[in-house]
């Protein structure tokens, strides 16, 4: 199984498609599609993905057949059924698009600063 498929197979058990595992890893949309096209992920970005399927780089680049998945699941803020509040109050559509937003801003800032 190679790399890509892996991803894909982890993606739609955990409910997701590659365009979700993309943007929450703070990839381009299309960015998991090359990798059936031949290119190599990064070291960074396989470890982003792993980190948003909940599983070891490792299992990801074919080099163990266990996920090893960790303890401290990631919260998918996309997620329709999870409840945010703050200050007491639920937090609506509107201010979750606003967090998501800012978090990707964060991302992008990370990777610019080589973190």
């Amino acid at each position: 199984m190679t790399t890509f498929e892996r991803i894909k197979s982890t993606a739609k058990s955990r409910g997701m498609n590659l365009k979700q595992v993309a943007l929450a890893s703070g990839m381009s949309e299309n960015a998991i599609y090359r990798y059936n096209q031949g290119v190599d992920p990064s070291g960074p970005a396989i470890k982003a993905i792993a980190d948003t399927l909940n599983v070891s780089p490792n299992y990801l680049l074919g080099q163990s057949e266990e996920p090893h998945v960790y303890e401290n699941k990631p919260i998918n803020l996309d997620d329709s059924d999870l409840l945010l509040a703050f200050d007491g109050k639920e937090i609506d559509e509107e201010d979750k698009q606003a967090i998501i937003g800012f978090l990707k801003f964060r991302r992008a800032q990370k990777r610019n600063e080589g973190k």
